[in-house]
């Protein structure tokens, strides 16, 4: 067996209800002043008071920060960091989205002053320390909770990533009611997502593709695969909503060990000219990808296939990986997605630009299972289109 690394959060507090719970959990390991990062629709909603409430009840002083949006700026980084060391909190906890809890992990890391965003991109680069540091996701799809990964938009569109165990939190809190409002679309995009985490991760390239991941990603399949469309049918459906944050999560571990690949780098694009959301992204081109990689990636693809989809344990192992690829092009419209990149309203003619974008993104495609050419990420998007 070759050696790996797997490097995952000091805590894992998970039920309905923890969120409510968030100070008695937090009292002994953030500390009295809290700096919590959120967005401004979270705010607006009224679901995040019953924990600031809890929190304050416990003694801490809460300093809002609510600005965050999707595929953030470096400005929001930036806007938060200067808040956050005006207030002069001694913890941080991003509650919401893949958005918040990126921009909190970079909060942690930046507010003490000694190292600049500019300088932590790439694997590896952010040294620490950082302040002590809480994830509460309200969507069931990132597994940012418990991924050492923030991700950037830089620029106009470009995406990149700060990578390190740095930003592992100390605490990643999963409470089922906070999904139990999310709209149908939301619940399908994000779920996708997080079947895209383990798939990709499973296969990786990557030389730390390791047992623990693979493992994990099958689980987080199997609880994906059979949970995800009755969440799309019935919001409320409590064990659906379950099984959906906690797969999530257990794809988020995975790729977090054993990173993602083709099928992220010819998403960001797409997110980043076009701003469709990153769960949708994905779903656009995973059954292109998946077909693409098929070549090489066949045994992985059949294996994962019938963890998300059992009745394809029916079908000779060499049929698996191509009936795997359609199955996810059918849950995303059983789910009521768009399925085509027509459909959220992509020109033909982006294609080219598209294709030239997907290959900036090396840190990810290093990892395919298949390399992948500038005229093959061309192909894909065209089958996609």
């Amino acid at each position: 067996m070759a050696s790996f690394a797997f490097n995952t959060v000091g805590q894992v507090t998970f039920g309905e209800g923890a969120s409510s719970r968030i100070g008695e959990i937090a009292k002994a390991r953030l500390g009295r002043r809290i700096f919590l990062v959120t967005d401004p629709g979270l705010l607006r909603s009224g679901i995040l008071e019953p924990a600031l409430q809890s929190l304050r009840g416990a003694g801490a002083e809460v300093r809002v920060y609510s600005e965050v949006v999707a595929d953030p700026p470096e400005a929001v980084i930036e806007a938060a960091v200067a808040l956050a060391v005006e207030f002069g909190g001694d913890s941080v906890i991003g509650f919401g989205g893949g958005s918040s809890m990126d921009v909190a992990k970079l909060v942690a890391l930046l507010a003490l002053g000694k190292e600049r965003l500019a300088d932590v991109y790439g694997v590896g680069n952010a040294k620490g320390p950082r302040l002590p540091l809480m994830l509460v996701p309200t969507t069931a799809g990132t597994g940012s909770e418990v991924t050492p990964i923030s991700i950037v938009t830089t620029g106009a569109s470009e995406k990149k990533g700060v990578v390190t165990p740095v930003i592992l939190p100390d605490i990643a809190l999963l409470d089922p009611e906070l999904t139990y409002g999310l709209p149908p679309a939301t619940t399908a995009m994000t779920g996708i997502d997080a079947m895209v985490h383990a798939i990709e991760a499973h296969a990786s390239a990557s030389a730390n593709n390791n047992p623990l991941s693979r493992s994990i990603a099958r689980e987080a399949l199997r609880l994906l695969g059979a949970s995800l469309e009755r969440a799309v049918r019935d919001g409320r459906d409590r064990a659906a909503r379950a099984d959906n944050l906690l797969g999530a999560m257990l794809a988020g571990q995975a790729f977090a060990n054993s990173p993602v690949a083709a099928v992220h780098a010819l998403a960001y694009p797409i997110g980043g000219h076009y701003h469709v959301p990153h769960g949708l992204s994905n779903s656009l081109v995973l059954p292109h990808v998946l077909r693409f990689n098929a070549v090489t990636a066949a045994e992985a693809y059949a294996e994962t296939s019938v963890c998300a989809f059992p009745r394809l344990a029916a079908l000779p192992a060499a049929e698996r990986a191509a009936a795997f690829a359609d199955e996810l092009d059918e849950l995303a419209r059983r789910c009521g997605l768009p399925t085509r990149l027509r459909d959220v309203g992509i020109p033909r003619e982006a294609i080219d630009s598209l294709a030239a974008d997907a290959m900036l993104q090396t840190r990810l495609l290093v990892n395919n299972p298949r390399a992948l050419s500038q005229a093959d990420a061309r192909d894909i998007y065209a089958a996609a289109w």
